[in-house]
């Protein structure tokens, strides 16, 4: 079963831990000083709250799979329609090693399709490819 990604930037981390914790009913899956995911089951969603995304609010949504297989026909897919795409295996970021497809939007809204295969130590040094990935439309909020 696909489950829904959305990845939120906020500045009062704390706070935001609090208020998603409050809404969820539900303590985040993961926690550390930067970052926090709920993995819920109603909604069936992976919800994220992070303070290094470049703006505030949504930063991208995506789509979290569970089997390779999943993974390559969602971006057999993508790459076969207008949008631009990018690969990124063995990725680490967010806490976590996973195989992942960018896109954006047509009107720039970034979107990930993503495989994880487990926990990282640190947050990690992949990024979105934003700039690889330049926006369809000017004023994208991604950046």
């Amino acid at each position: 079963m696909k489950r829904l990604h959305i990845s939120l930037g906020v500045e009062a981390f704390e706070p935001s831990v609090d208020f998603y914790a409050t809404l969820f009913d539900a303590e985040p899956d993961v926690l550390k000083d930067d970052y926090a995911k709920w993995m819920l089951d109603d909604p069936y969603i992976n919800f994220v709250i992070d303070n290094r995304c470049a703006s505030l609010g949504v930063d991208h949504l995506g789509i979290q799979l569970e089997s390779a297989e999943e993974l390559d026909e969602l971006a057999a897919r993508l790459k076969a329609s207008d949008a631009p795409t990018k690969d990124q295996n063995d990725a680490t970021c967010c806490y976590a090693k996973s195989d992942k497809t960018w896109t954006r939007s047509p009107d720039g809204l970034m979107w990930e399709t993503f495989l994880t295969h487990g926990p990282n130590e640190s947050y990690g040094t992949d990024r979105a490819p934003v700039k690889e990935l330049a926006a369809v439309k000017s004023g994208s909020c991604c950046g």
